[in-house]
């Protein structure tokens, strides 16, 4: 089981998040926690919201006050809406956010279902709920919930990522061919990434990038690879080094391999779906650019950003580094595909999200604690002054990024060369 823990600031969005979920009819209110009933036993995002008011405007210094945490079985997983009720109440209680307010969204839109937990870290004194190492914390909790449960595991998936640490090249150190090297030599034993787009994505977060070279050499067709070194602008301040000096793994006929592999394996990756709905919310709760990268920085996943020259955005690709694998926008979903950026960032036409305050779940379906209303309950929470214990989203399309493809296909165009 994966466990994501997303920090925030925008309640509302992450609320409205899972009710578009739901609205499509491909989720559902599993659990509420603290969360007092209403007259009608109807509930709504402007509701729920209400309901943390308390928490979040007393406050005292915490910046990220919303905790968004996503956990994710494995797609062969059966997992009854009871045992995800029990499971999200074993974690919430191990990671400290028993006694806070919460809700249980449970998620059928992709083939791993999966749960959604919306909380607040602020607790109802304004201080904050120490977090430190809760990554951790996260996944010993879910090692557990894996035997409990009797669920795949998913510890080898995160072992991964201390098999192999890459570090940028970095021109003042000297030496570039040798830090290339490093690099290039061993990325596809590590990452997943199925196209000559994708594989630069991934070599750009290492100021490295690669050059197809198309010609010919005494009459016979030449095509091969150049890799120069990037300073941290995406500029090139290197010369170009043939694909032969790194071996053959960095050259374009063992790449092309590669990425047919992976093409095979990314059809089955669960990370796909835990990232498509990472990147789902970050577009809810973000307002531009610079935003919506750091809050994916910070759950491990980096955003490459293509734009031509007049600053369109042709290309969009995310770099999940706790899978290993790298994504066009496109193969995540239709809806996250280089258009749909370009509208936002250039234009100021963001996604249209549903703000209708349309009922959200009926308490029959629901698990919920008891309370008569919400002003008894938030009284009851301000006397209890109990103490908070201690205390991180991560099927199978794969279709190339069609603005980038275009863009490709008429840089190609001006760019034969002999060599």
């Amino acid at each position: 089981m994966i466990a994501k823990i997303g920090k925030g600031s925008n309640m509302y969005g992450a609320i409205l998040y899972n009710q578009q979920k739901i609205d499509k009819e491909n989720g559902a209110v599993l659990l509420l926690n603290k969360i007092p009933d209403t007259v009608e036993g109807k509930y709504s995002v402007a509701y729920f919201n209400k309901c943390f008011e308390p928490y979040l405007s007393a406050n005292i210094k915490t910046e990220k006050t919303v905790r968004h945490i996503s956990l994710n079985p494995d797609p062969a997983d059966k997992v009854s809406d009871e045992q995800f009720t029990e499971m999200a109440q074993e974690y919430m209680e191990r990671m400290g956010y028993g006694n806070q307010p919460y809700i249980v969204f449970k998620h059928t839109d992709i083939d791993r279902t999966h749960i959604h937990i919306v909380s607040t870290c602020v607790g109802i004194d304004g201080k904050k709920i120490p977090d430190a190492y809760d990554h951790p914390r996260s996944m010993a909790i879910c090692r557990d919930l894996e035997t409990k449960y009797n669920l795949q595991k998913a510890t080898e998936q995160e072992q991964k990522q201390t098999d192999k640490i890459f570090k940028k090249v970095e021109q003042q150190k000297g030496d570039i061919k040798s830090q290339i090297a490093s690099v290039v030599r061993h990325l596809p034993k590590y990452y997943q990434y199925t196209s000559l787009g994708t594989y630069n994505a991934l070599l750009s977060f290492f100021n490295i990038t690669a050059e197809e070279i198309k010609g010919e050499r005494n009459g016979e067709p030449v095509h091969g690879l150049v890799y120069f070194a990037l300073n941290d602008k995406g500029e090139k301040v290197s010369n170009p080094f043939k694909a032969s000096l790194f071996g053959k793994d960095a050259g374009v006929a063992q790449l092309q391999k590669h990425f047919e592999h992976s093409k095979e394996k990314m059809k089955t990756n669960p990370a796909r779906s835990v990232l498509k709905n990472t990147v789902e919310l970050a577009i809810h709760t973000t307002n531009n650019e610079s935003e919506f990268k750091k809050q994916l920085t910070e759950e491990g996943i980096n955003t490459v950003v293509r734009r031509n020259s007049e600053g369109r955005i042709y290309g969009m690709t995310f770099i999940d580094h706790e899978s290993r694998s790298v994504w066009n926008g496109s193969q995540l979903d239709r809806n996250l595909s280089a258009n749909v950026f370009n509208d936002w960032w250039n234009d100021g036409n963001k996604p249209e999200l549903k703000i209708q305050d349309s009922p959200v779940s009926n308490t029959n379906t629901i698990d919920h604690q008891p309370t008569k209303d919400l002003f008894e309950f938030i009284s009851q929470e301000h006397s209890a002054n109990s103490d908070l214990g201690l205390f991180n989203l991560l099927p199978d399309a794969q279709g190339e990024d069609y603005e980038e493809e275009q863009f490709a296909k008429q840089m190609k165009k001006k760019k034969i060369r002999r060599i």
